[in-house]
């Protein structure tokens, strides 16, 4: 057996604990800087447009709100293609790659072009809403610019999960660091009209983040082409017709990802909507809470990424013990980095908030936030990597179950009674709780998950053991 891979009876060592833990790292460390670095291209356009005008601020903002929820839909639907990868490449059945890949391009694409009408008519929503009319147009024209993105975005996407999952993840780090000072750059000339070029104001960082995204599937592919990892799986060797069964079958893995990515995401951003009733005080210290709590989701969602790889590997290997090994290692890993981020947000929440504004109000409230934020990096790191895990399994239907009853049948439903204190509930606390309602609804919401995604992963990971070695342990 792998000197990684514990005796399937026996207790895993200390050596082997860290020898798993440091391949793990050496996944994950470039993808958490991608992550960063992808991060910091929103951080960069809301900075620049705020500098332009009020306007520009709020049009690209309310234009990147319907944006992201439909990126990181694709994002989980085009996962499927990491499950069945890792699991080839495990078995060294290099082979079958470039057809899964061919064939999850298709899928891309197709996805991304009925992502372009989803989203243009998304934008119809701004008419409903009372904005200043340069404000609607912005937010509408943002989207129209940035859906011409989405077909190029499926399709990296696809060769991102065909990259991690062939232990390649140091391109994917450096393409986005790349994008990144482009998306600079471009924002820079787009939005002021240096160089002579048009001044767009907060239009320009719609162009941008478009043209980044083509530059992300462009400079992959050109990576991808110069590099001898991927010659023995390469997926541009021959033209290949679209296979249907294949694509439904891909679609099968992929479409309960991208639910379950839509039912957070969307949970987050409506919660947003529902603390503006309180005033700008609250809708400001939520957004800084937020935005620093997702910032320090990257390192266990990065982990969660390099686990799914790892597991799918030795399923494909044929070694279930070391697909559990490594599962339990990846979510202790997960929990233990999370707990230092948890402590560090704890006693750093005023410096922390401070950071993001000058106003006394919104960063005391903002620093109160964050304390709820530091109670669920907890469950939050345990849910991602157990999630994570399961799908190395290639079972992605039951951990969208959980998913969506833990935030649309827990979370929002607690959070309206804490946060809004509705007059009709006899059971609702007497005075609403805006925004610290909602985040200790989110705390029950994503416990809720934790506990029962590491009830499945325990269930799932033991159901793929040998049986023989199943009726050894079970006792009479």
């Amino acid at each position: 057996m792998n000197h990684l891979n514990p005796h399937p009876h026996s207790k895993p060592s200390r050596a082997q604990i860290r020898a798993e833990v440091s391949a793990l790292w050496q996944l994950a460390w470039p993808i958490l800087i991608g992550q960063l670095a992808t991060v910091g291209m929103s951080v960069a356009d809301v900075a620049m447009a705020g500098n332009a005008s009020a306007q520009d601020l709020a049009g690209v903002s309310l234009g990147a709100s319907i944006w992201s929820m439909v990126i990181i839909t694709l994002m989980g639907v085009m996962m499927s293609v990491s499950p069945i990868v890792s699991h080839h490449v495990g078995a060294e059945e290099f082979h079958k790659v470039p057809h899964v890949v061919r064939q999850a391009l298709w899928k891309a694409l197709g996805l991304g072009l009925l992502a372009i009408l989803v989203i243009n008519l998304s934008s119809l929503v701004f008419d409903l809403l009372e904005l200043d009319p340069l404000v609607r147009e912005l937010a509408k024209s943002f989207v129209h610019v940035t859906s011409l993105a989405l077909p190029a975005f499926a399709c990296y996407r696809v060769l991102y999960g065909y990259s991690a999952s062939l232990n390649q993840t140091k391109p994917l780090m450096m393409i986005a660091l790349a994008a990144l000072g482009l998306n600079v750059l471009l924002n820079w000339l787009l939005i002021y009209g240096h160089w002579g070029l048009p001044k767009l104001g907060g239009l320009g960082c719609a162009w941008s983040t478009m043209l980044c995204v083509w530059f992300n599937l462009g400079g992959l592919l050109w990576w991808m082409r110069r590099s001898s990892a991927y010659r023995s799986t390469w997926p541009f060797s021959h033209w290949e017709a679209p296979h249907w069964p294949e694509i439904r079958s891909l679609l099968k893995l992929g479409l309960p990802i991208g639910v379950t990515y839509f039912a957070e995401s969307s949970a987050f951003s409506l919660i947003a909507l529902l603390v503006a009733k309180f005033g700008t005080t609250q809708v400001a210290a939520h957004q800084i809470a937020l935005n620093f709590a997702s910032l320090m989701f990257m390192l266990p969602l990065s982990l969660g990424i390099a686990l799914l790889t790892r597991v799918g590997q030795s399923l494909g290997a044929g070694d279930a013990y070391q697909a559990r090994f490594r599962s339990w290692v990846g979510v202790g890993t997960a929990l233990t980095l999370a707990c230092a981020s948890a402590a560090f947000m704890a006693l750093c929440s005023q410096q922390i908030a401070a950071a993001y504004t000058g106003d006394a109000a919104v960063a005391a409230l903002a620093a109160h936030l964050l304390i709820f934020a530091a109670i669920f990096q907890l469950s939050d790191a345990t849910q991602v990597a157990t999630s994570c895990a399961i799908r190395g399994y290639k079972v992605t239907r039951a951990p969208m179950v959980i998913h969506l009853t833990a935030f649309w049948g827990f979370a929002l439903p607690l959070g309206c009674v804490l946060g809004l204190a509705p007059a009709w509930l006899p059971w609702a606390p007497k005075q609403a709780m805006g925004a610290s309602g909602f985040w200790i609804a989110l705390i029950v919401g994503l416990t809720i998950a934790a506990v029962a995604l590491s009830a499945l992963l325990r269930r799932v990971a033991r159901e793929n053991l040998p049986q023989a070695d199943l009726r050894a342990s079970t006792p009479a």
